[in-house]
């Protein structure tokens, strides 16, 4: 839990050292002068800086004012913790950081499916989503998606409709409802399903745990569908982690003449959805801030549901 503290999310060197050493080794090798392994002294150095810019009061209590909050943690071996972040490798978080019904994370990835796309939605859009959400809840799937406005919002309102199972994953705390016009959506999904987050209760969302999240949110699922997106957007990022990773992605197509309909019209181009090689998903042995291509260490998953399987006549293509 202290971890996700001190280090931003995404952070290859420190899973990688995690990994190998133990956490008590990693955090004396952070306190220590020791030369780091597979890090330069300049990138030791830099490694090392962010352990330092919190002090052991601030992290007893954040700890514990999670506590009081009644804000859950879960670390890697524990009971609900979700199998399928394992396939990030050494960009596995920390820690998840929850609000809500934990036991949804230990379902099957088949059971799983993320709703992603464009904040600027159109009804159209909205109403695809939406009507993709109802149809995989009732078919026992639990949706997926960020809480962001446009797309993912309608896709967790229509499974909360349906009396269905949905998962926020947030860049924020799970203490600071994000963005603040879903500040009742996100505490009705933290009544009735679950919010999810790496990052410490408190904390604030940025660019940089905006992209991290993406990862998170195509892990988790089995399958990804994206219903709307430019081809430049947060969106096609979750698509191309999720493809990354061995996982289904399938695309709701649109209006030729819409600049929404790009990134969906996309998914299917190699050069768009680009297959990893093993020199893209080799881990960076650089210092934080550095880090190489974001992909899985582990092997593929092999088992995903088919799009017709998923949504029967809801107009998925892959």
């Amino acid at each position: 839990m202290a971890l996700s503290i001190l280090v931003e999310p995404d952070d290859a060197v420190t899973g990688r050292l995690l990994g190998e050493l133990g956490a008590l080794e990693l955090f004396r090798l952070a306190e220590g002068e020791d030369s780091v392994p597979g890090l330069s002294t300049v990138d030791a150095q830099v490694w090392r800086a962010q352990f330092r810019r919190s002090d052991t009061r601030t992290l007893e209590q954040n700890l514990v004012g999670a506590e009081r909050a009644g804000i859950a943690a879960l670390i890697p071996g524990d009971k609900e913790w979700p199998s399928a972040l394992d396939d990030l490798g050494d960009r596995r978080p920390y820690v998840l950081w929850t609000r809500g019904t934990t036991s949804f994370l230990a379902r099957p990835l088949n059971d799983l499916v993320t709703i992603t796309g464009a904040r600027a939605s159109t009804s159209y859009g909205e109403h695809v989503a939406g009507q993709l959400a109802s149809d995989l809840t009732s078919a026992e799937r639990i949706i997926v998606a960020g809480g962001a406005y446009g797309i993912e919002g309608a896709a967790h309102r229509a499974a909360l409709a349906s009396g269905g199972d949905t998962i926020a994953v947030v860049a924020n705390g799970v203490d600071r409802p994000y963005p603040m016009g879903h500040r009742e959506l996100l505490e009705r999904v933290a009544d009735l399903g679950l919010l999810v987050s790496e990052v410490p209760p408190g904390a604030v969302p940025t660019r940089h745990r905006f992209l991290a999240r993406t990862r998170l949110m195509a892990a988790l699922s089995a399958a990804t569908v994206v219903v709307e997106a430019g081809v430049r957007s947060g969106s096609m990022t979750v698509a191309r982690r999720a493809h990354e990773l061995g996982r289904a992605v399938g695309a709701v197509p649109g209006p030729v003449t819409s600049a929404t309909s790009v990134g969906p019209h996309r998914t299917g181009s190699p050069a768009s959805l680009p297959m990893p090689t093993r020199s893209s998903c080799s881990t960076s042995q650089t210092a934080p801030g550095r880090a190489t291509t974001p992909c899985s260490t582990r092997p593929h998953r092999e088992s995903h549901p088919t799009p017709s399987a998923m949504t029967p006549g809801a107009g998925c293509s892959t």
